[in-house]
């Protein structure tokens, strides 16, 4: 089967992070759309994950993304704990 058969990836889009910048991550989405990602307060208040996404970005990465909230996933497209 072919990843874009899957069922399970509907609700998942590819997007690449194109802007980093404090409380922002711009990304841009396959079909060529940008989105503001939506973060949790947990990643506004974590250097960490500002200095990681600013790597992403950097090194233009492929990031899945949640199609409807805009927020970055933990998993990719071959998993979703929601089946």
């Amino acid at each position: 089967m072919l990843i874009d058969d899957n069922p399970k990836i509907k609700t998942i889009t590819p997007a690449q992070i194109t802007k980093v910048f404090y409380p922002y991550v711009i990304a841009k989405t396959e079909a060529g759309s940008y989105v503001n990602i939506k973060l949790s307060d947990q990643e506004r208040k974590d250097p960490l994950f500002w200095e990681s996404i600013a790597n992403i970005a950097k090194a233009k990465l492929w990031v899945p993304i949640g199609e409807k909230f805009h927020q970055l996933l933990a998993y990719d497209w071959t998993y979703s704990p929601a089946y």
